[in-house]
């Protein structure tokens, strides 16, 4: 099989959950307008692809270079992390050994969860950022297509995805498991992005609690997901006071820094803290507090039930889809690498037949215009299909193959990408 270096420099620099805990994934997290600059910096020193995604599991660079140091010093410019931390805790892959990654990243099977399909908006939405910046080329751009289109088919074809599948449901699962009489019990959920909607939509389907209070920095956005449950909505003003009352506290806010620490605990009931942000948003030192307990994301992960059990089963299922578009996305690359010298082969045959039915209207033949260019295009098009159909089936190096033909027919490659 033809292999990714063949066909394009690839290469993935990451930092995930196996390896860097929740505090260093925060140092190497990025914003919107961080990957912004990233692209735009790398754009700048001459990459013609580059992806970046990070979540709350990784943070990970997908890029057509073979320079991983390059990659690792964007990363570094661009976030809180520095290089020697970065070096500790980093994978670099290239090669097919990056196409599989990433494959697996999209399709679920290297997700904190497995099964966990969340990560695939982001790959969409930073594959289109990266390309409204002019910098997904073709080989990128088939590739993440090829990862979202096996990502949908395992969905579809496999139960991979079933039961819990993303942090939110985890954390859900864990209240659930771990909160008496909990339909009674007070629920503030502080931050309503893509996490705190998700947790918000889960608590609403399986804890049937009326009594879920929906805090954000920015309150219509509490608004609009409490329209949807018809639930209740305080002022970020409100928070240190709503929280005297609660009995579980789901934190899942977007900011860099804590926003709740031990000094807005001004409680005296038992709380369950439940941390769903990276950057963490819960300092450590409300564990200072007797009546407090704290669960960050990553305590979440480590609960299993049958639904993981089952999921592990569909892998199999999922590798194989996996392997199938892989080798679509091969073949394509194959084609790729023999297109401009087909396209070069046909236009000297066009050269050709124009000499000859230039030289035979001199000669004064009688030759119907119109029926000679139709034969002499059909013969064009079925002798570069055949063509095609002997550099893709062939077992012959076929760098070797395209340097003969060129060489045979004098073919002019300056002007075909």
């Amino acid at each position: 099989m033809l292999t990714a270096s063949q066909v394009m420099p690839f290469t993935v620099v990451g930092l995930n959950y196996k390896k860097a805990d929740a505090h260093i994934r925060g140092l190497f997290s990025l914003d919107q307008s961080s990957k912004i600059n990233l692209i735009k910096a790398a754009k700048a020193i001459g990459l013609k692809s580059l992806c970046v995604i990070s979540t709350c599991n990784r943070t990970e660079i997908y890029a057509g270079t073979p320079d991983e140091k390059l990659l690792m010093s964007l990363l570094c410019e661009y976030s809180s992390g520095d290089l020697a931390l970065l070096s500790k805790v980093a994978y670099v892959y290239s090669g097919n050994r990056a196409v599989d990654h990433l494959f697996n990243v999209g399709s679920g099977l290297d997700s904190q969860i497995l099964g966990d399909f969340e990560i695939i908006s982001q790959l969409k939405n930073s594959a289109r950022l990266s390309k409204e910046h002019g910098l997904v080329d073709a080989h990128l751009e088939r590739l993440i297509n090829s990862v979202l289109q096996a990502s949908k088919r395992i969905k579809n074809l496999t139960q991979l995805s079933s039961g819990a599948t993303s942090v939110s449901f985890a954390a859900v699962q864990y209240i659930l498991a771990n909160v008496n009489e909990v339909s009674s019990k007070n629920i503030l959920l502080f931050g309503t992005g893509k996490i705190g909607r998700n947790t918000c939509e889960n608590l609403v389907k399986h804890t049937q609690n009326q009594h879920i209070t929906l805090i954000n920095r920015t309150k219509s956005l509490a608004e609009k997901v409490a329209g949807k449950f018809n639930l209740m909505v305080k002022e970020y003003s409100q928070l240190q006071e709503v929280i005297r009352d609660t009995d579980v506290l789901i934190v899942a806010t977007g900011a860099q820094h804590p926003t709740v620490n031990k000094n807005i605990l001004q409680t005296e009931r038992p709380l369950l803290i439940l941390d769903l942000s990276i950057p963490r948003n819960v300092d450590e030192n409300v564990q200072d507090l007797g009546n407090i307990a704290l669960l960050h994301l990553d305590d979440l992960s480590q609960i299993t039930d049958d639904a993981i059990e089952m999921r592990q089963k569909e892998v199999p299922k999922a590798q194989i889809i996996i392997e199938e578009i892989k080798q679509e996305f091969y073949e394509w690359c194959q084609t790729r690498r023999f297109v401009p010298t087909l396209k070069a082969f046909q236009d000297k045959l066009h050269q050709i037949k124009a000499e000859e039915l230039n030289l035979l209207s001199k000669k004064g033949d009688v030759l119907h215009s119109t029926g000679a260019e139709l034969i002499s295009d059909q013969l064009i098009q079925k002798i570069t299909n055949h063509l095609a159909h002997h550099l893709r089936n062939s077992n012959v190096q076929i760098e070797d193959q395209l340097q003969l033909i060129q060489s045979v027919f004098q073919l002019n490659m300056n002007s075909n990408d």
